[in-house]
């Protein structure tokens, strides 16, 4: 796919069928996060892959708690969250981590996978469940702050439709 009309497609999926995304294309959405350009070439964010269900789950429940929700799947379904955390030593965190979210996102895309860009990273990751998690996890110790989270998966929905763009984005000088 050209790499204007991944942009322009891609879309943010809100339900999810329960299949497994494939290795081979988690692999290379991972490995589009890994080449994301990082300030100084620090290179500092991490990506934690998670298809375990259960680990999957015990996330998805620590997430409904900060939204206030204890019933809801925040992840829509999807049976892969790709976490991004970033040391907070690095002078450009937190935008190096988003830059591998968007990297991911667009890969994701660009395989004929549904993602979504989900936020509550940060707090999930500075509650003790969130650290004992990364611990768990086989973390090593650091000053991590979680940025964000791409669910991944087959789409159970239509397509969303893109709204219009704005006026007022560019300004030339």
């Amino acid at each position: 796919m050209e790499t204007l009309e991944c942009i322009k497609t891609r879309r943010s999926y809100r339900k999810y069928k329960a299949d497994p995304v494939p290795e081979e294309l988690l692999e290379k959405i991972i490995e589009a996060g890994m080449w994301a350009p990082t300030g100084m070439n620090k290179q500092a964010p991490i990506i934690i892959a998670i298809t375990d269900k259960e680990q999957r789950d015990r996330l998805m429940r620590l997430n409904a708690e900060i939204m206030g929700k204890p019933e809801a799947d925040g992840f829509y379904g999807a049976p892969c969250v790709l976490v991004v955390l970033v040391d907070k030593n690095v002078p450009t965190y937190p935008n190096d981590g988003e830059l591998v979210i968007e990297n991911m996102l667009l890969a994701a895309h660009d395989l004929g996978l549904a993602s979504c860009y989900i936020w509550r990273a940060k707090p999930e990751f500075e509650m003790d469940e969130g650290k004992a998690m990364l611990a768990d996890w086989g973390i090593p110790e650091g000053d991590w702050e979680g940025v964000g989270h791409v669910i991944v998966g087959y789409p159970d929905c239509d397509e969303p439709k893109a709204p219009a763009r704005k006026e007022g984005w560019v300004y030339r000088v």
